[in-house]
């Protein structure tokens, strides 16, 4: 599952992580293919007015179906929560919600709703973001004690 293995097995509702670098990922869920090509839907601000130029935000985000590829070359299958969590099924919920989104706005924000909390709430009904959680490790003890001196 590592990324010298660039082109794992996809199955329709797997979690596809693109590392962007050393911090973060970018998450999308594979879609399935149309005349042989594979899809993955995404959050995505790529063609937003804004470019979360405030606080980590793009109020006009929106789900794109893009081809798997376009969105990288190097990726990975991360069904992260699988053992927390069922799948749930592709065809009779994932697929319905993720066409049921697009091209609708959604607002991204990186720390409460960017394209890893998408891509688990589609999989598997659950808003959660590792790679945020694992921030908030680093912040919340700077900030807590900011709060008890109340200089916060």
């Amino acid at each position: 599952m590592g990324l010298k293995h660039s082109h794992p097995q996809l199955f329709p509702g797997d979690i596809v992580e693109y590392p962007r670098n050393k911090y973060f990922s970018h998450f999308a869920v594979y879609y399935g293919e149309r005349d042989g090509v594979p899809y993955v839907a995404h959050l995505t601000c790529r063609d937003s007015d804004s470019k979360l130029p405030l606080f980590g935000r793009a109020l006009r985000s929106e789900i794109k179906l893009d081809p798997l590829e376009l969105l990288g070359k190097k990726y990975k299958v991360n069904n992260m929560l699988d053992d927390s969590f069922p799948a749930r099924d592709f065809h009779t919920v994932v697929k319905m919600a993720i066409d049921d989104l697009m091209g609708r706005e959604v607002t991204f924000d990186i720390l409460f709703h960017n394209s890893e909390h998408q891509a688990t709430l589609f999989r598997y009904g659950v808003k959660k973001s590792e790679q945020i959680e694992r921030i908030y490790k680093h912040i919340m003890p700077a900030w807590k004690k900011l709060f008890e001196e109340k200089k916060l």
